[in-house]
Parts: structure tokens; C-alpha cells; sequence
């Protein structure tokens, strides 16, 4: 027999009002804390024509109900669009639709925070900025909420746009924010450095001679082959290389290949963040030593955050319920 269910639409303003910077940096600890075995969590799959692109990311976290997938796409025209799904994994029924919009901005900024909880000491930190867009401003926003930041300076290369980013978080953060006139102006006396911003030619923005020791790099904006963000000198100075997905940062980003192509390695300083987290690997940010997570994404965060989106949603009565379904076929012999 065939069974169907309604399905829960929800709009990237419905997954705003159902998340909690809290609640999503908990998620994905929790998450990174379990036991996870890989094939839960496949490489992402890459369709690519002309400038155009899909990519695909499925996962089924290591608890909870649902199971789902990720799916970007890029246009021609550099538009990108976000849609995730979710099926219950004991029925195989399609439960919900997200715009992954504002769910990737959060997982990838919160991932960035746990990385920063379990390798930086408590305390309040100097953080400097390299981006004034949306990732730049979530990244922000989950590192205060790990962290006190004493200190914040930002670069853009637009003087509006980080002159107006340091307006919107002296406001926010009730302390001044600084807008520097260059990447490297921004980076003395930093104990954390955001790099979230490519520059247009794909020249990495970041620079490792301008690093001083005892200083944490967190890249998230190469995560494909021909994307630059960070310099060979970043991975070569960085002590720890700290990944989400290992295999993917280590074989599929620019900033790597790139480090592997000038004879740098770093195979043997590279480990994951799930074994950061459950105790195999140890990563500790000292005052002699530069750490590095580098971030691709994965279907793991992409999933449990939007379960966890899906079951506040439904608690608090968001979305729109859909008259539709999928079928799904009895699979009794």
C-alpha cells in the first residue's frame, strides 16, 4: 500500500524565526560530539556546465528523526538558491521543504563557533573581520555567542559597506568597532581572524607573514578548486589544521591545492573536527602556535540544524502546510 502525508514549506523568514544562535551552536556540538560514521555523510556530489553548478549534500545524522539533502544552485548569473529536504527515517515520508538561505549562513557560522569554543581558552578575544556580507555578520554573531569579544575590526573592500558594518555591531555589541583601510591593517593584535570574503580575482585576502603567534584562522570562503581566500604562508605557519570535511578541504579548495602545488604539506597536520571534539585528536590554540579551521560545509550541519528548524517550526506553528505528498511504496514482501 501507498502511503502520503502533507508537507511542511518552510520560507527562509519562517527558518529566521525558528532559530536560535543558541540553539544551532548546541545542535551541531551535540553532533560533533557523537560517534559519526562517514557514510552518513557522503562527499558532496558537483554537476557543473559553463559557469553554472548544483551541489548536492546528503546526510543522516548520527540521532534524531530525519534524514535529508542539500541541493545549490548556481546560475549563470551568480545567483545562488538553497533547497533542503527532510523524510522521516522510519516511514521514508517527505516531512519538509526549507529555503536553505538563512540555514547555511547559520551552520556554517556556527560550525566556525564550535571549532572556536573547544580550540580557544575562555575569555573575552580580539577578533578581526575580512568580509562585511552576510557570512561575515553571521560569523560575528555566533563567535558572541561563545566567546565575550573585547575588540572587533573589520575590512571590506568597499569603505561604505565596512564602514556600516562597524556602525550595525558597535550598536549591536556595545563596543566600538573599527573599520580598517586594508586586510593587513586589520589584523594586529587579533586572536581570532575571520576570513569570509574572496577577493574578485580570487587573490587570497589573507596573508600568513601577517599573523603573529597565538592567533586563530577561521576560512570559510574557498571550497572549490579554482577559490582562493588564505595564502600558502596561512597553512604552511598553521600548527593544526582543523576541517570540517578533511578529505574535501584537503583535495577540493583552492587554498590547498594551492599549498600542495608549492610544496607545502599538510596531510599530517590536518584532522577533523569530529575527532577534535570527541578527544582523538587534540587542538589547542597557544601563545606560541597558529591554528586553522577551514570549513566546505557538509550535509551533517546542513541536516541537523534544519530537523531541528523543522520540529520548532512545528511546535510554534510556522510555515505553510502543503496539500501534497510523496508517495512512498510499501516495501513488505
Amino acid at each position: 500500500m501507498d502511503n502520503e502525508r502533507n508537507v511542511r514549506f518552510l520560507s527562509d523568514a519562517d527558518t529566521a524565526a525558528a532559530l536560535t544562535w543558541k540553539d544551532v551552536i548546541a545542535c551541531l556540538a551535540s553532533a560533533y560530539s557523537s560517534f559519526f560514521n562517514p557514510q552518513a555523510a557522503p562527499p558532496r556530489a558537483v554537476a557543473r556546465l559553463d559557469t553554472g553548478w548544483l551541489r548536492t549534500m546528503a546526510a543522516i545524522p548520527p540521532s534524531g528523526r530525519y534524514m535529508g539533502s542539500k541541493t545549490i544552485a548556481r546560475a549563470r548569473t551568480r545567483g545562488v538558491s538553497y533547497l533542503i529536504a527532510l523524510w522521516d527515517r522510519e516511514t521514508a515520508e517527505l516531512v519538509c521543504l526549507l529555503d536553505g538561505k538563512t540555514v547555511t549562513a547559520m551552520r556554517t557560522a556556527a560550525t566556525s563557533a564550535v571549532a572556536v569554543d573547544h580550540v580557544m581558552k575562555a575569555g573575552g578575544i580580539r577578533v578581526a573581520v575580512l568580509g562585511s556580507g552576510g557570512e561575515a555578520a553571521s560569523h560575528v554573531r555566533a563567535i558572541a555567542a561563545v566567546r565575550a569579544i573585547a575588540e572587533l575590526t573589520v575590512f571590506s573592500p568597499t569603505p561604505a559597506s565596512r564602514e556600516g558594518f562597524a556602525r550595525r555591531f558597535t550598536a549591536e555589541l556595545g563596543l566600538a568597532c573599527r573599520a580598517a583601510e586594508s586586510p593587513r591593517d586589520a589584523i594586529p593584535g587579533a586572536d581570532l581572524v575571520i576570513a569570509a570574503a574572496r577577493s574578485r580575482d580570487e587573490t587570497p585576502i589573507l596573508q600568513g607573514a601577517w599573523l603573529r603567534p597565538g592567533t586563530m584562522v577561521v576560512s570559510i570562503g574557498s571550497t572549490l578548486p579554482e577559490q582562493r581566500e588564505v595564502d600558502t604562508e596561512v597553512i604552511r605557519r598553521a600548527e593544526i589544521i582543523v576541517a570540517d570535511v578533511p578529505d574535501e578541504v584537503g583535495s577540493e579548495t583552492g587554498d590547498m591545492l594551492a599549498a600542495r602545488d608549492s610544496g607545502v604539506p599538510f596531510e599530517d597536520r590536518i584532522v577533523s573536527l569530529a575527532d577534535v571534539m570527541q578527544g582523538r585528536c587534540p587542538a589547542t590554540l597557544r601563545a606560541d602556535n597558529i591554528v586553522l579551521f577551514k570549513s566546505v560545509g557538509s550535509g551533517l550541519q546542513d541536516i541537523a540544524v534544519s530537523a531541528l528548524c523543522y520540529e520548532n517550526a512545528q511546535q510554534r506553528g510556522l510555515g505553510t502546510v502543503l496539500p501534497l505528498g510523496i508517495a512512498v511504496k510499501d516495501g513488505k514482501k
